[in-house]
């Protein structure tokens, strides 16, 4: 059975545990105890049993109960270590900072440890557990520390290398917030890692002796790091369990690894994973600068139908945005009509959003349009996080009467059901949350995490495709990876637009076929910075790589080529061809 099982999920979930241990046929454990933060309160809950038997009545109300949180800590030990009692059991609890904390240990120390002189705190049972919990706590009092969060990795390290001279220290610590893992740097005690990534349906796990299901209780998919001093067996998908390095540290925050640091004695410091969701915060804020870039744009695009359009409109967004980021040098627009130049009527203005916009008037039959633009932009935004105000700001931003105005079409989430925006509004301050409540960390952490847990596969979306539906099934193309982006960031308050335009992807074959396509991607409006960019389909910021075209509440806003046939045309093809160049 495991002996230390801990949980940490991106939102609230409500799993449900059976403790398979305690049914008749089974020797039950020596004691069991589980912990958790109810619907995130800074106050924790914890079902204890020293001495259960085989008909544990606290074991079949944690059975039938819904424990709502999104931190659960676990304890089962088969070997007695003092009096059977509560204040014995595993996972203890204490307050510090104005919240409580749990510890779970597995492992026991072969040395005394004796607090620190006019310590603050003390054990009240009588295992070297609660000791090495109430130093720990006592370490962070010292520190002026009133949450994990407050201590730096390196510093948490050390203190758990110090109390693992005096013996076995494997153990889990949360504040209902993050949640600190460390691994015996001698081996004894392992400590398993389990990084849960949805979508996913029906889930359980565990051994013969305990179940945790999932989804029994909550039909919700959470990203979740599961940790386990055993790997369990896994119903209804796949573990990829990893055991923790000897001597490392894993600390956890709603569901993303927020650091590992693996055990250096000579350089003690810290690996910021980036496939865990986050990367370094010196690489997140300050991206390489890059020169400005001059890009040739080439694309075409061809209608053909089966019967011939006798008439229609069209509206074409093809001209590259001339601003103080982003200059067109060039522009040329080619239009024809079954390989005829079109000479009908034209409007060209510009639209609500400032896009160059032409609509053309088709009055003479065709079958086939064909629409080909060619423009030469230079790239000028080489630092687009050089401007260091907007690194202070917070979630919730506050806007002025005036300036919420001006932004609400940016503001206003898209129209879905109740439940479905309360979902996705839960899944953006776990965001939120794990950030402490920075405005660009939390953008960022969002941008990395739908480049990393979200797969890009065509075809599997459409234009009618939510940001709930990609959310739910975690994959999709660039324009449904905007989408889910937009809205998240509607829902903290954070003014967000769609982006139409193209982006360069490296050096071209010159007999290369022409298989790119326009790209997706959003800006964000920061206090005092104006519009960034974010392309969560590549996981980055726009730079120089990026050429702006049209942007809109949505794609319907900023698609670059749309129309209406009022008479004929029948089925239609449409072929794009896009190719994006560097110039000398």
């Amino acid at each position: 059975m495991p002996n230390v099982l801990a949980m940490s999920f991106e939102g609230e979930l409500s799993p449900s545990f059976r403790l398979i241990c305690l049914e008749p046929g089974h020797r039950p454990p020596d004691g069991w105890g589980l912990g958790h933060f109810p619907r995130g309160e800074p106050s924790a809950s914890v079902w204890k049993e020293p001495a259960p038997g085989t008909a544990s009545l606290r074991a079949q109300l944690v059975a039938n109960e819904s424990l709502e949180s999104s931190v659960f800590v676990m304890h089962v030990r088969s070997a007695t270590w003092g009096a059977l009692t509560d204040a014995n059991t595993q996972p203890f609890c204490r307050s510090h900072g104005a919240r409580d904390f749990l510890f779970a240990h597995s492992g026991s120390l072969r040395y005394h440890v004796a607090p620190p002189s006019g310590a603050a705190f003390e054990p009240v049972g009588s295992t070297d557990s609660e000791l090495i919990f109430c130093v720990l706590l006592g370490r962070m009092h010292e520190a002026g520390a009133r949450a994990l969060g407050d201590v730096v990795p390196e510093r948490q390290r050390e203190w758990f290398d110090e109390l693992n001279a005096y013996g076995s220290l494997s153990n889990v610590i949360s504040d209902g917030r993050d949640l600190t893992v460390y691994a015996d740097r001698h081996g004894e005690g392992e400590l398993w890692v389990w990084e849960l990534a949805p979508p996913y349906g029906q889930l359980a796990f565990g051994d013969s002796e305990v179940e945790v299901n999932l989804t029994k209780r909550d039909v919700k998919s959470r990203k979740g790091v599961i940790v386990s001093s055993s790997p369990l067996e896994v119903t209804g998908g796949i573990a990829q369990w990893r055991r923790l390095e000897p001597g490392a540290l894993l600390i956890v925050r709603q569901g993303a690894v927020r650091a590992e640091l693996r055990p250096v004695p000579a350089a003690r410091h810290s690996t910021i994973r980036p496939e865990s969701g986050l990367v370094a915060r010196a690489i997140r804020e300050h991206p390489r600068v890059q020169p400005p870039k001059r890009l040739e744009v080439q694309h075409s695009t061809v209608y053909t139908y089966d019967k011939p359009v006798e008439r229609s409109t069209h509206l074409f967004r093809l001209v590259p945005v001339h601003d103080r980021l982003q200059s067109l040098m060039e522009h040329e627009l080619s239009i024809t009509l079954d390989h005829k130049p079109f000479t009908g009527r034209s409007q060209q203005f510009e639209d609500v959003f400032g896009n160059q916009t032409l609509r053309i008037f088709i009055e003479t039959p065709f079958t086939e349009l064909r629409i080909e633009a060619r423009s030469v932009a230079l790239a000028l935004d080489g630092d687009p996080m050089g401007h260091p105000s907007h690194k202070r700001s917070q979630i919730p931003l506050v806007w002025m009467p005036w300036q919420r105005q001006a932004l609400q079409p940016f503001l206003l989430p898209p129209e879905l059901p109740e439940t479905q925006l309360a979902e996705l509004t839960e899944y953006a301050m776990s965001f939120v949350e794990r950030n402490d409540y920075d405005l660009l960390d939390t953008l960022v952490d969002i941008n990395a995490t739908i480049f990393q847990e979200y797969r890009y596969q065509q075809g599997t979306t459409s234009l009618s495709t939510t940001a709930f539906e990609t959310y739910c099934n975690r994959r999709g193309v660039c324009q449904d990876f905007t989408n889910l982006f937009i809205c998240v960031a509607r829902l903290l308050g954070v003014p967000a637009r769609y982006v139409c335009g193209y982006l360069y992807t490296g050096p071209k074959n010159p007999n290369q076929l022409q298989s790119e396509a326009s790209h997706a991607w959003l800006q964000v409006y920061l206090p005092e910075s104006g519009w960034k960019g974010f392309d969560p389909t590549n996981g980055i910021v726009t730079q120089t790589d990026h050429i702006r075209v049209a942007v809109g509440r949505n794609y319907v806003d900023a698609t670059p080529t749309s129309g209406t046939i009022y008479v004929g045309g029948g089925s239609e093809t449409l072929e794009v061809k896009v190719r994006v160049d560097v110039q000398d």
